[in-house]
């Protein structure tokens, strides 16, 4: 029988890692929690050096609390060096613009804005913005004599050198991204269900018979689903995600939509239909691709030229099929309802390959971006040089950074936001003359948030976690009195709850256990003097109120909204190219005409996604809290990339084709396809007024049997001369029509990742207003 205690071990264990996935946090908590007492004792009893005690604390605090760089333990390292260095140059800036008042309060305005719109470059300077911002504040709030500098920078020095041993020895962190391995185990299960499926489909003797079929699709049903919980449960730091863990977290949602079209493949049972071997050998070559892309993913610094190779023959199969398939036509015009959903049904083996074949390549372009984006050399890292960029990293980096120096960039506004609050906090500080004014820079920082809303609420959290934290600290100092050595035991607990409490229990205990470290930090060697807290009280409010006043005044917004407004944005554009598509194929399907406007479409489309994407990397990096959970946020982020999909298919099939349909039977398949093609977008475009304004969702649109019978007999009766040509744009009008129906079964998914949007109002079913976006 297990004792009491180490059940109650066990239950705390397990809170913890309910709140702090992979312990994450705890992990760097530890670290610091050794280090950073150790090196305060260095200096102050070896060194007697306070200065270079307190430069040691905070440079530990802030190299191993504050940041934690992923990639190889060399790239880690890299950047810890890289870090080091800028601390170095921010030390001697801030030092020499300390005095006078002026100086300092202008340059902590140029410099903030410079480390904060540094983020807009790359996910590495986003990430390390805070710890960069304390380097700089640490000396400007704290004027000196330059002979103090070689103090300063001997105590930061110490600091990087064992925050780089402590990264190396002390619990490192796990190399390789969580959701890499189960997404390879995916792409196995998917491969051997693909070449599953094609054996049954041969039919013979040997082939597998349905159970067997079944087994493998129950196992990539179980590999999905270990990769939803294994990502819902990767703690990923806000503003951390490199431009590789980006692409995984929309490969997650790709293979969860490749996922759903294989189970959306029809169930054939023991009757196979007609031999299609062009539609098997896409299935086939699409199970190649999925096995390298898992090969890529259990080393994604790997070659990527076997994923290539396998796409380029994926794609070589595809339009082979597409050659084929008019063969597969029925001989006759059927006459029942049963003949015409075997006219539909004869098609379906080669247009499921067909949707198969566009995911898989989709998942393949996204593995090899996540490759190429962990290959990348550290200066293009740093620069953020994009994967797929063929400019220099300087120069993809001065674009990107012109790119966001327009009055509409959230990186802009948060940028300047931030800035003016620093000096605002500084320049009040130095009127006050308060003490310790480096605390009312502490206050702004921690509770600077990217919208009015969220920096009030951090607001008032901050100061009700500082009087908590002081009336605690103030007690112990009370019951401690004289005995000051105790206060170095205290030290390492109070450092370890301040890391650990706010991803396990809230921000206002983390900052409640932040004051309680400095009042601890602040008093070791001196006389214990629980007066202290007072002041301590004073700067953070002093801080947080700076924080609210800029934050109301400075786009109150927030990225929150912005990546709402680029999400509607996103499916408005997305949707007019599908239409668009659909519009060009009747068109062709009634002659030769240009794709000039699905084109100009598609790319306006591109762009609204590129938009998309640089709006969800800053909602990503916003440090105040998320409406929506990250997995339906990516969930709606990736829905976008499947509805382009659906119109880049559609465009596809239509580039090369020159059938004609008499008149008649062209305009009522052109009606047919075309109000089919308004129902699906429509609601798309219900959605992103959904995302951006809270308005009513309409229920997903349902399958409607009775429009594919129409379009059916619409085709065959323009089949009446069965001439090669017709037969090829009839099962061009039968894709597109696949097509649009692939994009609507996206619906359910989305419907349920923006349930949890904090302004939706649920609606049963439509709505009469306009979609905001037009339909054709």
């Amino acid at each position: 029988m297990r004792a009491p205690g180490r059940i109650g071990a066990a239950r705390a264990v397990e809170r913890l890692r309910a709140r702090d996935p992979e312990l994450a946090a705890t992990r760097r908590a530890c670290r610091t929690a050794l280090v950073m007492p150790a090196l305060f004792a260095l200096c102050t009893q070896v060194f007697h050096s306070h200065v270079m005690a307190s430069y040691a604390a905070f440079a530990s605090f802030s190299m191993l609390l504050l940041v934690e760089f992923t990639g190889p333990m060399m790239q880690r390292l890299r950047a810890q060096l890289s870090l080091t260095a800028a601390w170095g140059v921010l030390i001697c800036l801030g030092t020499v613009v300390a005095h006078p008042p002026w100086a300092a309060v202008v340059s902590t305005v140029v410099v903030g804005f410079l480390v904060l719109f540094g983020g807009v470059v790359s996910s590495v300077l986003a990430g390390a913005s805070t710890a960069l911002l304390l380097a700089f504040i640490l000396p400007v709030t704290t004027p000196a004599p330059l002979a103090q500098l070689p103090e300063r920078l001997a105590g930061a020095g110490l600091a990087a050198a064992a925050a780089a041993l402590a990264i190396c020895l002390l619990w490192p962190r796990p190399a390789g991204d969580p959701v890499a391995p189960p997404a390879a185990r995916v792409c196995r299960a998917a491969a051997l269900q693909l070449r599953t499926e094609a054996a049954h489909l041969d039919g013979g003797p040997q082939a597998p018979g349905v159970p067997l079929c079944g087994v493998a699709a129950e196992r990539t049903e179980a590999a999905a689903e270990d990769l939803r919980h294994a990502f819902e449960a990767t703690p990923y730091r806000p503003a951390g995600l490199s431009a590789t863990s980006r692409a995984l977290v929309r490969l997650v949602d790709e293979l969860t939509w490749l996922r759903g079209i294989l189970d959306d493949t029809a169930d054939y049972g023991d009757h196979v239909p007609r031999p299609d071997p062009a539609a098997r050998a896409a299935r086939r070559a699409a199970a190649d691709v999925l096995d390298e892309a898992a090969v890529l993913l259990g080393d994604l610094r790997a070659d990527t030229a076997g994923l290539r190779s396998s796409a380029a023959a994926l794609r070589s199969a595809l339009d082979h099929m597409e050659e084929r398939s008019t063969t597969r036509l029925p001989a006759v015009r059927p006459g029942t309802v049963t003949e015409v959903y075997g006219f539909l049904t004869s098609l379906d083996l080669s247009f499921r390959a067909h949707e198969l074949g566009f995911a898989v390549l989709q998942i393949a372009a996204n593995v090899q971006q996540a490759a190429a984006a962990e290959q990348r050399s550290w200066a293009e890292r740093l620069l953020g040089l994009e994967p797929d960029d063929p400019t220099a990293p300087l120069a993809a980096a001065a674009a990107r950074a012109r790119a966001h120096l327009e009055r509409h960039s959230m990186w802009l506004h948060n940028s300047v936001r931030g800035a003016i609050g620093l000096g605002i906090a500084v320049a009040l500080a130095g009127a006050t003359s308060v003490q310790h004014s480096f605390w009312v820079l502490l206050g702004t920082l921690s509770v600077l948030r990217s919208n009015a809303l969220n920096t009030g609420q951090s607001a008032v959290r901050a100061v009700m976690g500082t009087v908590v934290g002081s009336v605690v600290g103030a007690g112990l100092l009370r019951l401690i009195g004289h005995h000051g050595t105790v206060l170095w035991f205290l030290l390492p607990l109070a450092i370890l709850l301040a890391g650990i409490a706010p991803a396990v229990i809230s921000f206002a205990a983390g900052q409640a256990a932040f004051t309680i470290t400095l009042v601890v930090l602040f008093n070791i060697d001196q006389n214990p003097d629980w007066h202290i807290v007072l002041l301590r009280i004073e700067d953070i409010a002093l801080g947080c109120g700076v924080s609210v006043l800029v934050a109301l005044f400075f786009w109150p917004r927030g990225a929150s909204a912005a990546v709402d407004h680029a999400l509607a944005d996103a499916y408005t554009e997305s949707a007019r190219y599908l239409t668009s598509t659909v519009e060009y194929a009747v068109g062709s399907a009634a002659g030769p005409v240009g794709p000039g406007q699905a084109l100009r479409a598609g790319r306006e489309a591109a762009a609204a996604a590129r938009r998309l994407d640089d709006a969800f990397r800053n909602y990503l990096a916003e440090r105040g809290s998320k409406q929506m959970p990250l997995a339906d946020m990516t969930t709606l982020v990736t829905g976008v990339v499947g509805l382009r999909l659906a119109a880049d298919a559609v465009l596809s099939l239509w580039r090369h084709a020159d059938g004609r349909f008499p008149g008649a039977d062209r305009d009522e398949a052109r009606r047919t396809l075309l109000a089919a093609t308004t129902r699906v977008t429509d609601w798309f475009g219900y959605l992103g007024a959904t995302v951006e304004h809270g308005a009513a969702l309409p229920a997903p649109v349902e399958h409607d049997p009775a429009l594919a019978g129409r379009l059916a007999d619409t085709i065959f009766r323009a089949l009446h001369d069965d001439q090669e040509q017709d037969a090829a744009t009839a099962v061009r009008l039968i894709w597109t029509r696949d097509h649009l129906d692939a994009a609507r079964r996206l619906q359910p998914s989305l419907a349920a990742a923006v349930a949890g949007h904090a302004d939706v109002r649920p609606a049963a079913g439509g709505t009469g207003r306009t979609p905001p976006h037009s339909s054709g």
